[in-house]
């Protein structure tokens, strides 16, 4: 399991300073991912963000994958485990920005404050996540880190409620995933009866083998 860890201090660097972390950082980059500074002090760059998701989220196109359900123009889906998002942001992005950018991509639909950005480090065999709080800016920690994942990844998730709020879900949203849980079950269902069929069928063979007269 990932362990909590408090926030880090945010350390304001100068523009020199920021210029000696980026042409460093640069000389590190193996995929081409580089940031540029801008003669305003601005720099730009890449962050590379996994979906960690539970529920299924709404989005207004019907071009998706996975578990599906309709209604209207909008569709309700799971996105698939381990899926990376590529983003190109500034240093003045912060996380709500981030976050909006990464919902945006995928048309969805879903309000924006249903979602929480982590950052996951890994130190001594374990594994740390901390909640990133919206005024935060990810392209500077991913600066500061380096370009290794293993010192520094990006994890949308949804906000840890402890419960889900599902009143803070639209009725449509709630059909969704009533429609998905129905459609998941009926699959499930038509499983286990192909698996007691088989079961039955191999009872019945060998019950008809013992019984069969000599």
């Amino acid at each position: 399991k990932d362990v909590q860890k408090e926030r880090e201090p945010h350390v304001y660097l100068s523009k020199e300073e920021v210029k000696e972390k980026i042409q460093s950082y640069n000389s590190s980059v193996t995929d081409k991912l580089k940031m540029t500074l801008n003669v305003n002090g601005i720099y730009t760059g890449f962050i590379k963000v996994q979906m960690e998701l539970c529920r299924p989220i709404t989005v207004q196109s019907s071009q998706s994958q996975g578990s599906c359900a309709h209604s209207n123009n909008e569709t309700a889906f799971y996105l698939p485990d381990g899926c990376v998002i590529t983003l190109h942001i500034s240093s003045t992005n912060t996380v709500r920005e981030v976050i909006e950018a990464l919902l945006k991509k995928f048309f969805v639909a879903d309000n924006p404050a249903k979602f929480a950005l982590y950052k996951r480090c890994h130190k001594e065999d374990q594994v740390y996540t901390c909640k990133l709080s919206d005024r935060e800016h990810p392209l500077y920690l991913r600066l500061v880190a380096g370009p290794k994942m293993e010192m520094l990844s990006f994890v949308l998730r949804e906000h840890e409620t402890g419960e889900v709020m599902w009143e803070a879900f639209t009725i449509p949203e709630l059909q969704n995933f009533l429609r998905i849980l129905d459609k998941e079950e009926n699959e499930q269902l038509q499983i286990l009866k192909k698996r007691y069929a088989a079961y039955r069928d191999k009872l019945e063979e060998a019950l008809g083998g013992v019984w069969q007269p000599g």
